[in-house]
């Protein structure tokens, strides 16, 4: 039986309880964060850690996650993951419990925190160089897609029509241009040349995101922030998605279109190495090597 995080205290996940009376629960009044763990290592933490602080300012929700890398690390251990291959751990903030209404508590609750740590397996090599396939989804999402919030049903609904499809991933689209995964960062490729939409309240500002980005970057591989038609993406050269559990994923098909010559392409098989070094020199760090 796996061992959860609630509100301080470490117990059985079937223990855990919430109040039905939590906004969490009621409003999705609350923000998320998920957190790669490589042999144990926690991985980009701090900026988890900043991005977490920013969707909680936003929300006004008063709780300081200063604490929380001891939770997350305490949370490996007792699952049995501090030498895990590769791990993560989901950690929850609500505003906490107290009578429904839309507008805040008159009464400021005690926010709620609830967190848990889970094995990751990445796809076997030989299935990841056969690349995966996507479809585009119109984005029907709010316009602070920046805040990592737990309301998601409109990410449950795009991905549901990905599994609907047969394929693995969604992408979506507002007003033509392709923007991101539905829980996922996305990238193209043109003529040697990685694109990525750029940082806004559209898309979610992705920690792998940005460790791809420098990782392009200290390959000497050029990389562009620039808005993606989704006419152009069907004439990549090659697609990728990144994220915490996705990693590096290359996309050879969209919407029914092979993409680039159908396989997986050479940039995104780059940072795929790239990205699996950084994460094997942290898991090295975790035992001392």
């Amino acid at each position: 039986m796996s061992t959860v995080y609630l509100d301080g205290s470490y117990l059985p996940k079937a223990e855990a309880r919430v109040s039905v009376d939590d906004r969490g629960f009621l409003l999705s009044d609350g923000v998320y964060e998920v957190t790669a763990a490589y042999g144990g290592r926690l991985f980009r933490f701090e900026k988890h850690l900043e991005r977490m602080k920013s969707g909680l300012a936003a929300l006004r929700i008063g709780f300081d996650p200063a604490g929380l890398r001891e939770v997350n690390e305490e949370l490996l251990a007792r699952n049995g993951l501090a030498e895990a291959e590769a791990a993560y751990v989901y950690v929850q903030v609500t505003r906490g419990a107290a009578p429904r209404s839309h507008a805040f508590p008159k009464v400021e609750a005690t926010p709620t925190v609830y967190a848990f740590a889970n094995r990751y397996q990445r796809p076997e090599r030989d299935r990841w160089e056969r690349g995966f396939r996507a479809i585009t989804v119109p984005d029907m999402r709010w316009a602070r897609v920046d805040i990592k919030a737990i309301s998601l049903l409109a990410n449950v609904l795009a991905q549901q029509a990905a599994v609907d499809a047969g394929v693995e991933d969604a992408i979506y689209v507002r007003d033509g241009i392709a923007l991101e995964g539905a829980h996922n960062n996305l990238f193209a490729v043109f003529d040697g040349v990685v694109v990525t939409a750029p940082k806004s309240n559209y898309i979610l500002h992705g920690i792998s995101r940005d460790v791809v980005i420098e990782l392009a970057n200290a390959s000497g591989i050029p990389v562009e922030e620039r808005s993606i038609p989704v006419g152009d993406l069907y004439r990549a050269d090659e697609i990728f998605f990144t994220g915490t559990t996705t990693e590096v994923r290359p996309t050879i098909e969209v919407d029914g279109r092979r993409i680039g010559d159908g396989s997986v392409g050479p940039i995104s098989t780059r940072l795929f190495d790239a990205f699996l070094s950084a994460t094997l020199s942290r898991a090295a760090e975790a035992v001392g090597a």
